[in-house]
């Protein structure tokens, strides 16, 4: 298997990140980093991460699915509005690719409007992302990880590890 894991030019969350590679490792799954820079990404820990492939050559048939971190960065860059973003992941979507949002990078899933009749896991407080979840017709789900199809959220990065064992339970991994 192969997975992408994208993050943000700056302000992505280090620990999302850190675990996601951790655990893909665990489980031997092969894992790159993609961002929009071709520069080196700092998070907002001071984590550094150089893509190992620039968003813009993705090809989501080259890949089994694309997880997306979490982070102020999400906000900064606005990347629930960048155009060739939600594309891509339309693209993943129609190949039927699994997208794996966590925290607020759930956003991006919704103005992508992929998530109509599924149930998404979003953070407790966060009422704006629910009514976005709301106004792109899925409905809200208090779970920690919700597996909806090839659509994967997760409501945050805090206890990550458990909900990630689940969803490769689900992929048949061991």
């Amino acid at each position: 298997m192969r997975f992408l894991i994208f993050i943000a030019p700056n302000e992505f969350k280090d620990e999302t990140v850190s675990m996601l590679k951790l655990l893909l490792d665990k489980f031997d799954i092969d894992s790159e980093i993609t961002s929009y820079s071709t520069k080196e990404c700092i998070g907002s820990h001071g984590a550094v991460y150089k893509p190992d492939i620039n968003t813009n050559l993705v090809n989501p048939l080259d890949f089994d699915g694309i997880f997306i971190s979490d982070g102020a960065g999400l906000e900064i860059y606005k990347l629930y509005e960048f155009r060739p973003f939600l594309d891509l992941l339309l693209k993943f979507n129609n190949a039927n690719k699994y997208i794996i949002a966590i925290g607020n990078s759930i956003k991006i899933l919704a103005k992508a409007n992929i998530i109509k009749n599924k149930r998404i896991s979003t953070p407790d407080k966060d009422n704006e992302l629910k009514n976005f979840v709301l106004l792109f017709h899925g409905s809200v789900s208090d779970r920690d990880i919700e597996i909806a199809g090839n659509i994967v959220t997760m409501k945050n990065s805090a206890e990550i590890d458990e909900p990630m064992i689940n969803f490769f339970e689900h992929l048949g991994v061991r």
